[in-house]
């Protein structure tokens, strides 16, 4: 398995699109498949946690009272 340095999400899922092709060709060894299984299983978690952090620092700006713009989290951008 690839050493995993501090990734992109964008190299990541490059990498990931990699082990997906290679997987569906099917002809490495089965051992080979497999290493290639778990790296992509890393890289998933990888990605998600990427995502996740993403996510949680996006704000949505609004109009306040005064006409002034507001930023309000993430997760309250549904509620309004």
């Amino acid at each position: 398995m690839a050493t995993q340095k501090k990734q992109t999400f964008e190299q990541a899922l490059a990498r990931l699109d990699q082990i997906v092709a290679e997987l569906e060709r099917g002809e490495a060894p089965l051992d080979a498949l497999l290493a290639l299984y778990a790296e992509g299983a890393e890289l998933i978690k990888l990605c998600n946690k990427q995502l996740d952090s993403a996510e949680q620092t996006v704000v949505k700006l609004s109009k306040g009272a005064d006409g002034e713009p507001v930023e309000a989290p993430f997760d309250e951008m549904e509620e309004q």
